[in-house]
C-alpha cells in the first residue's frame, strides 16, 4: 500500500496509489496536516469519512479507466477484441472469421436406379443430432452436375450403386438473396448483416471475389453486381466495389464508397447480399457421421445415401488475439508478398483452417508447403484448392506452388508407474494420460521439432500421488532406410509431425501412452 512521505519537512503524495484501500490511506495521512481542526475523524460514523470513501472509490474508477485506455493503445498489451481489430487495421490486417470444415460424401443408389439425378449446388447434409451435441449442416458449392445411375456398377459387398467421385461439401448454412437495406444515395453508407458469423476466408486481392459472399444492387429490376475488395482506399471513382467489416461479435457490415474512392450505390437501389454462415471446430466430425439429406430432392427421391468414408478436417475457430498479435507482424513484414520460406509460411497461416505449415524449396521455381488442417488430418481438395487461389497474387509468376500432406508419426510411450497408496488408480491413470497426450497434442507439437524423454518423466513425476515412474518404452514409427534416433531423444524431418497413435489393438496407447500402475486401490 502506498504511503505519504515526508521531504524536507514538506508532505510529498505518492501518485502510485491506484486503488480504493491506498486513496483511502493516502487521504487519512493527510488529515493531520491539512486539517488539524477535525477530531472526528477516527470516528466511522462521521461523515467526512463518507466523503473520503467516496473520493478513494471515485479515484479507483478513475485509474482503472486510465490503465484500461493506457493498455488498449497499444498492440502488445491490448485485451479487447475491439481494439486489436483497430490497432491491426493500420497495417491492412483483418482477423479471420471461423473456417468452415470441409468432408468428402460417397454417393449411393439403389441397385434399381437407373434414371439420371442431379446434384445441384447448395444441397445440404448434415450429422445426426444428439441429445448434448446438435446437428452439423453441410453443403454442397460446386457447380450443377448429372448422374446417370445406369451406368453406376452395383458393388458386390453392399448391393448398391456408388458413385466413383465423392461429393465435397463445407460446413455452414448459405443465407441467399438477404436485403440488406436500401440505399439513400448518401457516401460511405454501411449496411448490417442480419446473421452473425459470417464465413470470410482470406482471399487473392487481385480475384477481387469471394465464393463466400457476394452482393448485388437492385434497381427496379436492374441488377448490378459489386466487388468485394479488402479496403476501399485503392478503388477508384465510380467503380462498383464494396469491403466487409467484422467486429468483436461477430457481427458484418457491408461498407461501400464515397464517390472518390468507390462508386456510391443508386439512390433507392436495394443491396442484396449472398454469404455463408457457420464454421469453427464442430465441423470437424468424425468419419461416418454425415448420413442425412437436408436439402436434395432428387438425392433423397432416387433414394440415395451418403456418409464421409473420412473425417471432416479444417474447421477452426475465429482467430484469437494472441495469434493475431504474433502473426499480424510477421504477414506486414512479407508485404503480402510471398518471396522466403518466412513469407509463405505466414500468408499461410493468415488463412483459415490451416493449422501448421511449413514451406520448403524444391528447385528453383517450386514450393513445397506441407501443411497440416487446423486439428490435424489431411488436406481436404476444397482447403488445397482455396489455398492455391489464395497464394496467386501473392507468389511470383514463375512460382509453382504445391501442397502436400504432412506425415505423422506416432510415438509409442509405456511407463511403469508407482502410486502413493491413498491415490485410486482409474483416476491417476486418466491423470496421466490427460498429461501425456498434452505433450502429444496437435497444438503442442510442430514440425522437425525433437521430443525429449525428459520431457515426459517431468509431466508424469510432477502429477500429485506419483512415487517414482520408469518409461520402458519410447519410440516413433522409424521408415525403412532411417537411421535409428539417440537413446532419450526422437527426431522428426522437415515434413513430419509427431501424433498420438490409434486408440486400437491389444494393447492399445490410450492418450498416447500405455500404462502399468502399481501401488494405490
Amino acid at each position: 500500500m502506498a504511503e505519504p512521505t515526508r521531504t524536507d519537512a514538506r508532505t510529498a503524495i505518492d501518485y502510485m496509489a491506484r486503488d480504493y484501500d491506498s486513496f483511502l490511506a493516502s487521504m487519512r495521512a493527510l488529515i493531520p496536516d491539512k486539517l488539524p481542526e477535525w477530531s472526528g475523524h477516527a470516528a466511522e460514523a462521521d461523515f467526512g469519512n463518507v466523503l473520503l470513501q467516496l473520493f478513494a472509490h471515485m479515484g479507483d474508477m478513475l485509474s482503472y479507466y486510465q490503465d484500461r485506455v493506457a493498455n488498449e493503445s497499444f498492440l502488445g498489451t491490448a485485451q479487447t477484441r475491439r481494439s486489436v481489430i483497430q490497432h491491426l487495421r493500420l497495417i491492412g490486417y483483418r482477423l479471420a472469421s471461423a473456417a468452415p470444415a470441409a468432408a468428402a460424401l460417397q454417393l449411393s443408389f439403389p441397385a434399381t436406379a437407373n434414371g439420371v439425378v442431379t446434384v445441384r449446388r447448395g444441397s445440404a447434409f448434415a450429422t445426426k443430432s444428439q441429445k448434448d451435441r446438435p446437428s452439423v449442416r453441410f453443403e454442397y458449392l460446386g457447380p450443377d452436375f448429372d448422374i446417370d445411375c445406369a451406368a453406376l456398377p452395383v458393388d458386390a459387398q453392399t448391393g448398391r450403386k456408388i458413385h466413383p467421385a465423392e461429393l465435397p461439401v463445407e460446413e455452414g448454412r448459405t443465407i441467399g438473396g438477404e436485403i440488406a437495406g436500401v440505399s439513400d444515395g448518401r457516401p460511405n453508407q454501411r449496411f448490417r448483416l442480419a446473421h452473425a458469423g459470417l464465413i470470410l476466408r482470406a482471399q487473392g486481392s487481385a480475384a477481387g471475389v469471394s465464393r463466400d459472399l457476394s452482393l448485388r444492387t437492385d434497381l427496379g429490376g436492374v441488377i448490378q453486381e459489386w466487388t468485394l475488395q479488402e479496403a476501399l482506399a485503392f478503388s477508384r471513382a465510380g467503380q462498383a466495389d464494396f469491403a466487409i467489416e467484422i467486429d468483436a461479435e461477430d457481427g458484418a457490415e457491408v461498407a461501400f464508397g464515397d464517390g472518390a474512392f468507390g462508386a456510391i450505390p443508386p439512390s433507392g437501389s436495394s443491396i442484396v447480399v449472398d454469404y455463408r454462415v457457420g464454421g469453427g471446430a464442430r465441423g470437424n466430425v468424425p468419419a461416418k457421421t454425415i448420413g442425412t439429406i437436408v436439402d436434395a430432392p432428387a438425392l433423397a427421391l432416387a433414394g440415395a445415401k451418403v456418409t464421409n468414408q473420412t473425417p471432416a478436417t479444417g474447421g477452426a475457430e475465429r482467430e484469437s488475439i494472441a495469434h493475431a498479435v504474433a502473426q499480424a507482424p510477421r504477414v506486414f513484414r512479407s508485404l503480402k508478398r510471398a518471396v522466403t520460406a518466412d513469407d509463405y509460411e505466414a500468408l499461410a497461416l493468415q488463412f483459415k483452417g490451416v493449422g501448421k505449415v511449413r514451406a520448403v524449396a524444391g528447385s528453383w521455381n517450386v514450393v513445397h508447403l506441407f501443411v497440416a488442417p487446423e486439428g490435424g488430418g489431411k488436406v481436404s481438395d476444397v482447403l488445397r484448392a482455396n489455398l492455391l487461389a489464395y497464394f496467386e497474387d501473392k507468389r511470383p509468376v514463375s512460382t509453382v506452388i504445391e501442397i502436400e500432406d504432412v506425415d505423422y508419426v506416432k510415438v509409442y510411450v509405456k511407463a511403469e508407474v508407482d502410486i502413493q497408496s491413498y491415490y485410486s488408480q482409474a483416476d491417476m491413470k486418466e491423470k496421466i494420460q490427460r498429461q501425456v497426450g498434452s505433450l502429444l497434442a496437435f497444438d503442442a507439437v510442430d514440425f522437425a521439432r525433437p521430443m525429449y524423454l525428459s520431457k515426459f518423466y517431468e509431466a508424469i513425476e510432477a502429477i500429485e500421488g506419483v512415487n517414482f515412474v520408469t518409461i520402458t518404452e519410447f519410440r516413433r514409427v522409424v521408415p525403412p532406410g532411417r537411421e535409428p534416433d539417440p537413446t532419450g531423444v526422437l527426431t522428426f524431418d522437415a515434413n513430419e509431425i509427431p501424433k498420438i497413435p490409434d486408440e486400437s489393438g491389444d494393447e492399445p496407447y490410450f492418450g498416447g501412452i500405455r500404462l502399468g500402475i502399481t501401488g494405490g486401490y
